[in-house]
């Protein structure tokens, strides 16, 4: 039984009504550390164009991403195959962050980079075979709010919410299952964001 002595924040609350849990944490970072990681991410991490087969074609996205991991994970999705390469201490600081707020564990992150507001994602769910069943998935954001949304994949219920700057935002059970996620482009948004989601990969 939560106590009322006790922070209420540290309890999120499921934000989907069933058939998943998403936890939203909001902000677990100060501003001026923001502004350190963000910096660091936008302009060390060797960010390259997203690519993707789409009905047949491979096509490059405006959206760059990074891809890091305990090992040289091969990762898949999109019928493209990656290789992750070894965390640096600045990722390693950021994943025990998330590790301690979340209580879970993670072994490999993959980084967007969104240049603006154009730049989102559609509708999908993060159920690669790679990735631990029921596994928990942390998002992490610096730089520009986006809205993010869920879809059930049954009954079309759509949730939202805002990722602010520092913010953290967990995705386990069986949200990948039943759930889509997007994030959705927007005129309203001229400045760049960028996500890191730490999952875990099995061999």
């Amino acid at each position: 039984m939560l106590s009322l002595f006790e922070d209420i924040s540290d309890y999120p609350l499921n934000i989907l009504p069933h058939d998943g849990t998403v936890n939203y944490y909001g902000k677990i970072f100060p501003k001026e550390k923001c502004d350190s990681y963000y910096d660091y991410l936008f302009n060390q991490i060797p960010w390259e164009h997203d690519e993707a087969v789409i009905f047949g074609k491979l096509v490059l996205t405006k959206r760059k991403v990074a891809w890091f991991g305990d090992k040289a994970f091969e990762y898949t999705y999109s019928k493209r195959t990656k290789y992750a390469k070894l965390w640096t201490p600045e990722l390693l600081e950021l994943k025990k962050k998330c590790e301690e707020v979340s209580g879970e564990t993670y072994n490999s992150c993959l980084l967007n980079l969104y240049h603006d507001g154009s730049e989102g994602m559609a509708y999908h769910s993060d159920g690669e075979t790679d990735l631990k069943k029921h596994g928990a998935i942390a998002s992490l954001t610096f730089g520009a709010e986006r809205k993010f949304l869920f879809k059930h994949k049954t009954t079309k219920e759509k949730i939202e919410v805002f990722l602010e700057n520092g913010s953290l935002l967990i995705m386990k059970g069986k949200t990948q299952e039943n759930w889509l996620h997007r994030l959705p482009p927007t005129t309203k948004v001229k400045t760049p964001r960028v996500n890191l989601t730490f999952r875990t990969i099995e061999d």
